[in-house]
């Protein structure tokens, strides 16, 4: 049987009831970099931004709800 090897260049896929295991020192370096990230003023106004986000969509959502807003073709926006 062949040993299989990690690429980064690849794409993988798991499970959502599969299990990775962390050490203690892995678990400390991913919770402190994740409260940098987030304790920045930047990442700050992001995640403010994001919930204003999500109340613009459920205005809009009821608004479809209402028949106010209307489905309409999707213009290419790759330009954005």
């Amino acid at each position: 049987m062949e040993k299989k090897t990690f690429d980064p260049n690849k794409a993988y896929k798991w499970a959502p009831t599969d299990e990775f295991k962390l050490t203690g020192s892995e678990f400390g370096l991913l919770l402190n970099s994740m409260r940098a990230v987030l304790g920045t003023e930047e990442a700050q106004r992001i995640l403010l931004i994001n919930e204003g986000n999500k109340v613009v969509e459920n205005i809009l959502a009821r608004a479809v709800e209402d028949g106010i807003a209307e489905e309409t073709e999707q213009k290419d926006n790759s330009s954005l």
